[in-house]
């Protein structure tokens, strides 16, 4: 599981419903374990419009771009840790107790970021946090796949991968809340609500078993049937546990050929053709799943659109809305076409949608960047020489000044509400002037410049939304749960997850510092060539492996994938039964 969830067919959902309706454990289960996809989806979120008023209350934070990136990607290299960690948390601590860990390491660090005194104390917070949410990336889908019924386990750790969706469409919801209301405090009551729902979990997680797997992994038969006749049928439950009995013996026959330690386990997988070449393709997946810059969008997405020229942070925070609303549809979108379409089409269809997006995108930011407002002169200069930008001042050539020059030069636009912005100043860049900017009923500019094709940029950004989410959103995690061999894919799967978070933490950790070095032109430019590189990677690395069974899929590997044949290899049988 540490690849991510497999696809859920028709039949599965089908099934689902008729569980879930004669069985509520089952659902109060899954929803309770799901939670912690939730908390993961949140985090990812929150801290984008939170962003924006932590810049207002700590000066060094609004000043330095390095900042800004630690405090936002430090949740991921958190994230990290945990998921490393938490295999082996897994292992020795059960399901239930790892859950109830990430639970109370994520509340821990939401009140840390709540009452953090200092950016670093904020930081901290967000270590713990990610700490959080990297244990329970993984321990959460484990609990339900493992404590599901066999014929509806697709579908219910569908249910951790939508509440994921539904965090992220949550803490937006939040951050416009706090907004509107402009209570004090703004960014710590967005981090700090995070710590709800963790506490919420734990309740609920205490209320329910352990696993019944890895109860029966520590010879607790009798425990671990008592939670079977709870969620199975009567007549299911000795297929069951006999199923558990083949799956440990089975564990324990790999375990004497690839190994017990970490380092066996890799050189057995390294070792082997067909796992070689999986791995390839599922990481090459995974990182191309980030470089096509999509948690730029989640993270930094009020900030994308204020660059864009839209200055109020309560319109930029609705639009963010939209964004994650459109993520949510394009969840669902992904499980309706991954079995109709393929694994490997969507992902290609997908890139070559999101390289279209970038390249508008781009154009979008050129067009408004040569097209910005110029400088008033004499505006600018009625604010007094303590209030104006000091490049500005010390400019030999002030006419040919406009807005973007001025937030380039790292100062602010201070321009009226009227659809020409006039008067307009260019602006020392500091909390006292941008009070004065609003005295006078102005608006602020300090990220991006009015433009009147703003609107557009936020319009591609949901087509990009819709591009990235059916098919390089969900298809990396479904490639992966099943292009490895069952002996290896523990390890080849936790390599691919930790390759995503890997390529996560630096994709946030520099996009801030990208757009001022390069501008947003230059970045989603940037962002475009990754895609590109990602989309030929995929076609000649990435088998199709829909409708193949994992020994097929094996032989496929072994035998060499010819990115040239689009049509799904049959087995010799299927052939046979063809040709009469």
């Amino acid at each position: 599981m540490e690849g991510g969830p497999e696809a859920a067919s028709k039949q599965e959902f089908m099934e689902f419903w008729k569980r879930a309706t004669s069985s509520p454990y089952i659902m109060r289960l899954a929803l309770s374990a799901g939670i912690g996809g939730l908390l993961f989806g949140y985090d990812t979120g929150v801290i984008s419009g939170a962003l924006l008023y932590i810049r207002e209350d700590f000066v060094e934070v609004d000043k330095k771009l390095w900042l800004q990136e630690v405090i936002v990607s430090m949740a991921v290299a958190g994230a990290i840790i945990g998921a490393a960690l938490g295999g082996w948390m897994n292992d020795m601590l059960g399901r239930k107790t790892s859950i109830l860990g990430a639970d109370i390491v994520f509340f821990l660090g939401a009140i840390v970021m709540a009452i953090a005194p200092a950016p670093w104390v904020l930081v901290i917070g967000r270590i713990l946090v990610g700490f959080g949410v990297g244990i329970a990336s993984m321990t959460s889908p484990l609990y339900i796949l493992e404590a599901s019924p066999a014929t509806i386990r697709g579908a219910l750790v569908c249910i951790n991968g939508l509440l994921i969706t539904f965090g992220q469409f949550l803490s937006y919801l939040i951050n416009l809340a706090f907004t509107t209301i402009q209570t004090p405090g703004t960014w710590r009551w967005m981090l700090g609500v995070a710590g709800l729902p963790a506490v919420v979990q734990f309740v609920l997680m205490l209320t329910l078993p352990e696993s019944p797997r890895w109860l029966y992994n520590q010879g607790k038969e009798n425990e671990s049937r008592k939670i079977l006749e709870k969620i199975y049928r009567a007549d299911e439950i000795e297929g069951e546990i006999k199923a558990m009995r083949e799956a440990v013996e089975q564990e324990k026959q790999e375990e004497g050929l690839i190994g017990q330690t970490l380092g066996e386990k890799m050189k057995a997988a390294f070792s082997n053709v067909a796992v070689r070449r999986g791995l390839y393709a599922g990481v090459t997946a995974q990182v191309a799943q980030q470089f096509v810059g999509i948690n730029t969008v989640m993270y930094y997405s009020p900030t994308i659109v204020q660059f864009a020229g839209i200055a109020s942070k309560s319109t930029a925070l609705a639009l963010s809305l939209v964004t994650s609303g459109l993520n949510a549809v394009g969840s669902i979108l992904s499980m309706l076409c991954i079995d109709k379409y393929g694994r490997r089409k969507l992902m290609l269809l997908s890139l070559i949608a999101i390289i279209v997006c970038l390249l508008t995108l781009t154009g979008v930011f050129y067009q408004a960047a040569t097209t910005a407002p110029p400088i008033d002169n004499v505006d600018t200069l009625s604010f007094g020489a303590n209030a104006t930008c000091q490049a500005y001042l010390d400019a030999p050539n002030v006419s040919s000044w406009n807005c973007m020059k001025c937030l380039k030069a790292e100062c602010a636009f201070c321009a009226s509400t009227g659809g020409n912005h006039l008067p307009r100043a260019c602006l020392a860049e500091t909390k006292e002037v941008r009070v004065v900017c609003g005295e006078q009923k102005r608006v602020w500019f300090s990220d991006g410049c009015p433009s009147k094709i703003g609107v557009l940029a936020v319009i591609v950004l949901g087509l990009y939304i819709l591009a990235y989410s059916p098919g390089m959103g969900s298809v990396p995690w479904v490639l992966n749960s099943e292009i490895y061999p069952l002996r290896f894919r523990g390890i080849c799967g936790g390599i691919a997850a930790v390759s995503n978070w890997c390529a996560n933490l630096i994709v946030s950790l520099t996009f801030l510092s990208l757009i001022h070095a390069l501008g947003a032109v230059g970045t989603f430019l940037l962002f475009a060539g990754f895609s590109t590189i990602g989309l030929v990677a995929i076609y000649l690395l990435v088998p199709e492996t829909k409708g193949l069974q994992f020994e097929e899929v094996e032989k496929l590997l072994q035998k060499g994938f010819n990115p040239c044949d689009c049509t799904n290899p049959k087995t010799d049988e299927e052939k046979a039964s063809t040709s009469k």
